[in-house]
């Protein structure tokens, strides 16, 4: 969850080196992993009409509403792609056993005008530190690996109520990136390395890895990722997909495995910002979101795609992420006054003090939210108890051994303390400050930042090489942020994070739709081995 650096909007809405090692498939008694995909006809994927890449959820509602197209088919087209692509970059851990029976009874309620919502009959992928009933939920740890959870996570039964295809699990970063100092992005003791889709030895970003790397393969038409600071819009930006993550409190922290209640949320992943904007109404429980004047904003109509004219955009450079992505900013910033905007160069204040205090606030609030967590599972009952299981299992230190943050938050001060107390209120003053002085002095619609720099190489021995402070304000004062993608570096995927101040969820989607349309920058990727002068594409 947590970066290490301290068409048209919908039909419906708007306008319609050394790669780590990885634990053999097979973890835990009674439990499943990447191996555990259903069973799917061989030979060709099931014919569809549509384009998996590109189709976004009102096109398929439309087929499906007319009858060209069922559930069954989209769910079974899905699961073959997971069964013959995924070998590839290991994003999926397991797929849903019932999945093809919910779609089946999707498509009973298609056939009697009954369907309950843009979102059903379509497939969706879970990032496995949300909780689902049955099916195994494991935070990446061997440690809750033996005994699914007995209840779905609120924000699970709300995708089952909308009709939803739960498809399956993604594999994180274990622990959410919150165990070791140098941790290695995309991996976990259960699911080994997911790799990044465009270049195969590179790192898919943030510990929504896997939620990432599965919509750029097209696993899946939208998956839902989780983000502390940084990760649902850095797997967003690195595998060239939308990410958003939304304004604290919108979407349910309940029964989604914990690093601070004070800024963790769920929230969207798709490769368009339709699919994403619909998928947000249904996990934040707004059932007029789909409907003109609903309280998400969707269907504001002056927020036609590609109507940039009169948005004002503050542009964050942030240079430290080198000058090829510099130079993709100030093309994008060309483009986006071509369609008529005003951008403006920004730089939001306060910046080194937030990452002076955000980290040991976090210590403090992971040992309060994990032992409260642990205590609904089977397993470690807390995390003394857990630092201790990790000792003992050699599969959890397979690609690093370090859990020096889960010592560090046993050691960190209580959340009664009041010298916490005093650095999470001038965290929250400031970070809000950040975005809201910066908005304010400059007249803005949101300020555009880069998302992440070019994919590094992943390597387990030196950990990952993010230095990524684009995502900080954010998500320290609970404001929303949105990731579309800006263009490529080296074959590299980059994005562009728009934020804006709190709850403006809607808003920011409407105008990351006339982003996304005006930047035209997403494209599908090819599975290269790796990237310089002997650079050659794996078979598809």
């Amino acid at each position: 969850m947590r970066n290490r650096s301290m068409g048209t909007l919908a039909a419906v809405t708007l306008v319609a080196g050394t790669l780590c090692a990885a634990v053999p498939h097979s973890y835990a008694e009674g439990a499943s992993t990447g191996a555990d995909h259903q069973q799917v006809p061989a030979g060709s994927p099931p014919k569809l009409g549509v384009d998996l890449d590109t189709v976004t959820i009102p096109q398929l509602q439309a087929r499906m509403a007319r009858g060209s197209l069922t559930s069954s088919a989209l769910t079974s087209a899905y699961l073959w792609r997971i069964k013959t692509i995924d070998p590839k970059i290991h994003a999926v851990l397991r797929t849903d056993p019932t999945a093809l029976r919910q779609a089946a009874a999707s498509d009973a309620r298609h056939r009697h005008g009954r369907a309950l919502g843009p979102l059903d009959g379509i497939p969706v992928l879970l990032k496995d530190n949300v909780d689902t009933r049955g099916i195994p939920t494991t935070a990446g740890s061997l440690a809750l690996a033996g005994s699914p959870p007995s209840n779905d996570a609120l924000l699970v039964k709300r995708l089952r109520d909308a009709g939803a295809v739960i498809l399956g699990k993604t594999n994180l970063s274990e622990w959410a990136n919150f165990r070791a100092e140098k941790p290695t992005s995309g991996w976990s003791a259960v699911g080994g390395q997911t790799n990044n889709p465009y270049v195969l030895d590179r790192n898919p970003c943030g510990s929504s890895a896997g939620s990432g790397a599965a919509l750029a393969a097209s696993l899946a038409q939208v998956a839902i990722g989780t983000e502390t600071d940084g990760s649902i819009v850095c797997p967003a930006g690195m595998n060239g997909v939308v990410g958003h993550k939304p304004s604290l409190g919108l979407v349910s922290q309940d029964g989604v495995v914990p690093i601070s209640a004070e800024q963790d949320t769920a929230g969207p992943m798709a490769r368009n910002v339709t699919d994403t904007a619909l998928t947000l109404s249904v996990l934040s429980g707004d059932r007029n979101a789909s409907r003109p004047g609903g309280s998400l904003g969707l269907a504001n109509g002056s927020a036609r795609t590609g109507d940039l004219r009169g948005k004002r955009i503050g542009l964050w450079r942030l240079p430290s992420l080198g000058p090829e992505v510099d130079a993709l900013m100030t093309r994008t910033a060309k483009k986006l006054r071509a369609a008529g905007a005003t951008v403006i160069e920004v730089t939001p204040p306060y910046q080194k003090r937030l990452a002076e205090l955000e980290f040991p606030a976090l210590l403090s609030e992971f040992h309060r939210d994990i032992d409260a967590y642990l205590a609904t599972r089977k397993g470690p009952q807390s995390l003394a108890e857990l630092i201790e299981f990790n000792r003992t299992h050699p599969a959890e230190q397979t690609c690093f051994a370090g859990q020096q943050l889960f010592e560090q938050a046993l050691a960190a001060p209580p959340t009664t303390d009041p010298s916490y107390r005093a650095k999470r209120a001038e965290l929250k003053d400031l970070s809000q400050r950040s975005i809201d002085e910066t908005m304010a002095a400059h007249r803005l619609d949101a300020i555009a930042s880069p998302t992440n720099p070019p994919a590094w190489t992943t390597d387990c021995a030196r950990g990952d090489n993010d230095v990524i402070p684009s995502s900080t304000p954010a998500a320290v004062a609970g404001y929303p942020s949105l990731s579309v993608p800006a263009g490529f570096v080296n074959e590299l995927p980059v994005g562009v994070l728009l934020m804006a101040s709190n709850h403006q969820d809607g808003k920011l989607l409407s105008l990351g739709a006339a982003v996304e349309h005006r930047l035209s920058a997403w494209r599908a990727p090819h599975y290269l081995r790796s990237v310089g002068p002997d650079a050659t594409r794996s078979s598809s």
